[in-house]
């Protein structure tokens, strides 16, 4: 029992977990496992110290209760960075995607345009030496003089 360890050290109290040390009238108790927190009848949560004797229970509480905080702080902005990279990295390839999309189209007109610009000058040569077929006639037989 934790009461055995009373009007002895906090270290010999302490090393067992179920028992709570109480600086003002240097006692051990059973930490009071139906209540979360230790009664101010008990023992004033300044006074009080479990798990470790140089830190007291009050300041436990705090550490804990910041550590939680930062740990939870940290996973919302965690979370909340990861959708906007997300969401951002999927608007980027959409653009990158329409910027590829238009430039295939760029290149497909150049494309046709030198394509019918060929087609024009080879159709002048043709012209100019005799060899561009009748189009009333494309059936004709073409014939050396």
């Amino acid at each position: 029992a934790c009461s055995a360890f009373s009007q002895q050290s906090c270290e010999e109290c302490l090393k067992n977990v179920s028992c709570l040390w109480c600086y003002t009238n240097n006692t051990c108790i059973d930490y009071p496992v139906r209540s979360i927190l230790p009664s101010s009848s008990l023992c004033s949560l300044s006074n009080a110290r479990w798990g470790v004797c140089w830190i007291n229970f009050e300041a436990l509480i705090i550490a804990l209760a910041v550590v939680a905080g930062l740990i939870l702080v940290s996973i919302t902005v965690c979370c909340c960075y990861c959708c906007y990279c997300r969401r951002r990295s999927r608007s980027r390839l959409d653009e990158e995607e329409e910027q590829l999309a238009r430039k295939r189209e760029e290149r497909r007109l150049q494309s046709l345009q030198r394509k019918h610009e060929r087609k024009l000058k080879h159709d002048e040569i043709r012209k100019k030496y005799g060899l561009l077929q009748d189009s009333d006639n494309p059936y004709s037989r073409f014939e050396n003089e």
